[in-house]
This record gives structure tokens, sequence and C-alpha cells, in this order.
């Protein structure tokens, strides 16, 4: 393992967790990370967004399930003032510092607006990120439909991204 090399992945809940951990690495000052990979990432727990409204009884993971995991989080917290940027990084005010990111979703899922929002704080704290946000993806459609042109698409431009932050 080469420590000056150091990328973050995870999706869904893991993608929000990356995202944490990312915050934290940056506050306690190391380990120094050279990116992070977001894939649909789950990162806010106050479901205020449209997606959330729109994907509510629907899909795969919809609202019902993303209030769930956020109970599960954070109990009865969830929604308040009182959960922590590194639980929720979506509530996180100063992204500056952090690394690279890479941000990918659905556009037919509960954490499409709080992906995109979350990609435009990055960017406007400085931060670069790549953010897709796949035509008709539902939550997890790389993993139940990996056959898919759109699953082989998502799967490469995570991979070249990748690769990109690597050099290699």
């Amino acid at each position: 393992m080469d420590p000056d090399r150091l990328i973050l992945a995870g999706q869904s809940a893991g993608g929000g967790l990356a995202a944490g951990t990312a915050l934290l690495a940056r506050d306690r000052k190391g380990p120094r990370l050279i990116g992070q990979v977001l894939i649909y990432p789950m990162l806010d727990d106050r479901d205020r967004t449209v997606s959330s409204g729109q994907f509510d009884g629907v899909g795969v993971w919809d609202r019902q399930s993303n209030r769930t995991g956020w109970t599960a989080l954070l109990g009865e917290r969830r929604g308040t003032d009182d959960v922590s940027v590194y639980a929720a990084p979506a509530r996180a005010t100063d992204l500056t510092g952090l690394p690279p990111a890479f941000i990918d979703c659905g556009s037919a899922e509960v954490f499409r607006d709080e992906d995109v929002a979350y990609a435009s704080a990055l960017w406007a704290a400085g931060v670069q990120a790549e953010l897709h946000v796949w035509p008709g993806g539902f939550h997890g459609f790389d993993l139940t439909a990996p056959h898919t042109a759109l699953a082989h698409a998502m799967t490469a431009a995570r991979n070249n991204w990748v690769a990109r932050i690597l050099g290699s």
C-alpha cells in the first residue's frame, strides 16, 4: 500500500461514510487523501429534496427506506440540528481542502438532488469534482442490471477517473 495514493470509496450509505471520513481526515490533518469516489452517496438526513419526494414508495431505495436508514444511524437526532457533518456530510458548511471527488447517481433515485447539491458545494469551495447523473438510472442499477449499457458506462467513467487520479 502506498500511503501517498489513498482514495476513499463507498456506495450508498458507504458513500456517505466515505465523504464523512474525508472531512474527518481533513480536520484531523491526515491521512492525506488524493481522491474520494462517492457512488450514489447517502449524504443528507434532512429529507428535503425534490427527488426525496419524487421517490416515495417508488424504487429499490425510496424515501421510507432512506428515513429508516438515517434513523438507524442517528435515532431521534435525524433531521434535527444535532447531527454531525461526519455522519451527514451534506450538512458541512466548509468543504475547502477536501480531495477531488467523483460523484455519480441515477436520475431516478432518492439521492439525486442531494448528490448534485454536494457536488455544487464542493465546486463552490474550490474542490475539483466530477459529477455524473445517469439518465433513467435507479439506486444501485449498476449492481442489479450490470449487463446494461448504462451500467457499463457508469463503471467505465468511474474507472477512468480513478486512473486519472492515480496518474496511471
